[in-house]
């Protein structure tokens, strides 16, 4: 393209100062309203260059108006997806800030729809109980914008994890909040059983309790969680969280409960464990698994 410079007018330089007038750089009212590549827009231009690492210089050529083009994408205005070259922009940046505050970590925020990004979509989508599939899409958009209250306005150098309560903070959480707690399996109802042993001996007066299945819970229960080793299905409208050692998993269960539109909110956890149990699953294993779920359990409810 040839490059868009001071003196010039017409819709081109119409469409670069609404550009950057929506980025928040200030034009002259006058000069918008005459479609002008006046000084103000050269400064303006000028401003941009510089705060996105291109040369010095007051005209838009051809890699000016990219990262233009890029810097004002909004989350949803278009489908990502894993390809090459990769998409890129603000609103694949704006999706990874999101998904990392909310504990599915795409690495650094760097505008750039990589494999990692596509993981985190993938573990997102499972999480809150839709197809993963990786493709971020109207529906996973509509998701992450529900958990707006949640991700909004937090750092996003993610994963953040979260650190382990303290036994008093704990206990007033089971306190104060209800809880029913169901299994699928042998495997998963013994750590369950662990849970609610644990619970018992923080507070006689737990919220936590062992129901026979989700058909038992209370309309006042804050959440019902379904403990298993099995992988969720692969077409399931059921919250999946994979309980893995990378930290995040009181963030991941959270969002799970926040976005679910169930009353209340069921949430199913996949247990680290072969489901063809072959002995090697110890009473040890089961009770660093209750353990760790209390806590993560407390962290995401308190």
């Amino acid at each position: 393209m040839d490059p868009i410079r001071e003196g010039m007018t017409g819709s081109m330089v119409e469409d670069v100062q609404d550009r950057l007038a929506s980025l928040d750089y200030e034009i002259d009212e006058a000069e918008r309203s005459a479609s002008e590549f006046g000084s103000s827009t050269a400064n303006a231009v000028a401003r941009f260059r510089i705060e996105h690492g291109l040369s010095i210089s007051a005209e838009v050529d051809l890699p000016c108006w990219s990262v233009l083009v890029d810097e004002c994408y909004q989350m949803g205005d278009r489908t990502l997806y894993l390809r090459l070259p990769n998409f890129h922009g603000n609103d694949v940046r704006c999706l990874q800030n999101a998904l990392n505050v909310l504990g599915f970590s795409c690495g650094e925020a760097d505008g750039y729809y990589g494999p990692h990004t596509e993981g985190a979509v993938k573990l997102f989508q499972e999480n809150v109980g839709m197809l993963a599939d990786g493709i971020a899409f109207a529906d996973t958009f509509d998701a992450i914008e529900r958990l707006r209250h949640v991700w909004a306005g937090k750092p996003a150098q993610g994963p953040h994890p979260m650190s382990g309560m303290s036994f008093a903070r704990a206990a007033l959480v089971l306190d104060e909040v209800a809880v029913a707690l169901t299994a699928e399996d042998p495997i998963s109802r013994n750590v369950a059983g662990r849970i609610w042993n644990i619970a018992r001996a923080m507070s006689d007066d737990t919220g936590l309790r062992l129901v026979d299945s989700t058909a038992d819970a209370l309309p006042t229960d804050r959440a019902v969680i379904v403990l298993a080793v099995t992988p969720r299905p692969t077409v399931s409208s059921v919250a999946n969280v994979t309980m893995a050692d990378d930290g995040d998993l009181a963030l991941r269960l959270r969002t799970a409960l926040e976005s679910s539109r169930t009353k209340p909110p069921v949430v199913r956890i996949e247990l680290p464990a072969d489901p063809n149990f072959d002995g090697s699953f110890t009473i040890n294993d089961a009770q660093m698994l209750a353990v760790s779920l209390v806590d993560t359990l407390c962290a995401a409810l308190s």
